[in-house]
């Protein structure tokens, strides 16, 4: 599979191109990144002191050209203006950019009439499992219990609550058959009244270099339940990023799909 890798030479963009070269099924297509990047011009492997043969480019459209997939993890106004250049070029996108509204999102599940999608707030395996058993907990602590999700992240993500966060509370607000845009709370000051009980509550921290944090709280009487997936590394991210472009690449057909269609969680 022929793949490019935007942000590429961001944190995150580096560790998806040291898994694409680590993974025998995969070649190295080509890596983009903004045209004020340093790094332009420059071997996408320098990085590891690895000679690719793939240099950095601003181009995203010549970088597709022969690509079958591409893996994105930049900003939204980036990737929305990926999306009619991979819908051309019938090049499959994994989108693991967050902070999207709810018009980008439209726009994503449209180009997904065109081409392969994979959209997930989080592409780790861990965290999709967490997801799933998520489900299973709001389905038995349905009465009784008050819902608050914490997050932690580093100091310089720029969208909060996360969207794994946002993702977790959905996942619980539906088993509930609550409307998160209409439940959730996010964050609370001053005189805030008695909390009612068909909240869910959103509680952010930014700071340090921590990768991801995320705790999701049942508080019953007399008793708390507390779910959490920490995050060690953002290789786990990339070996999902993975796993997914190779799922898109093995269906041959246009579609929007999550990681639980990649893990086959849905079907559980």
């Amino acid at each position: 599979m022929k793949l490019v890798i935007t942000g590429a030479s961001g944190r995150m963009g580096r560790m998806l191109i040291e898994t694409a070269l680590s993974n025998p099924q995969i070649t190295l297509h080509g890596a983009v990144d903004s045209a004020q990047s340093p790094f332009i011009g420059k071997d996408a492997g320098d990085f590891l002191g690895h000679a690719t043969g793939v240099n950095i480019v601003a181009d995203f459209a010549a970088a597709i050209k022969g690509a079958d997939c591409v893996i994105d993890f930049t900003r939204p106004e980036a990737t929305l203006d990926y999306l009619p250049l991979c819908a051309q070029a019938g090049v499959n996108l994994v989108i693991g950019t967050t902070g999207f509204d709810a018009a980008g999102k439209a726009l994503i599940a449209k180009t997904a009439e065109q081409t392969g999608i994979v959209f997930s707030p989080n592409m780790g395996i861990g965290v999709n499992a967490t997801f799933k058993i998520l489900e299973l907990a709001a389905k038995i602590l349905n009465q009784g219990y008050d819902i608050e999700i914490i997050e932690t992240h580093h100091r310089n993500k720029v969208d909060a609550p996360s969207g794994t966060a946002l993702k977790m509370g959905e996942v619980v607000a539906e088993v509930l058959g609550r409307d998160l845009k209409q439940c959730a709370v996010y964050g609370r000051e001053g005189i805030t009244g008695i909390r009612d009980e068909k909240t869910i509550g959103f509680s952010t921290i930014r700071g340090g270099d921590v990768i991801g944090d995320h705790t999701v709280l049942f508080a019953g009487a007399g008793e708390r339940i507390e779910i959490t997936h920490k995050s060690s590394s953002r290789q786990t991210y990339a070996a999902g990023a993975m796993r997914a472009a190779l799922f898109l690449n093995g269906r041959k057909q246009a579609g929007l799909f999550d990681m639980q269609d990649v893990l086959g969680l849905n079907t559980i």
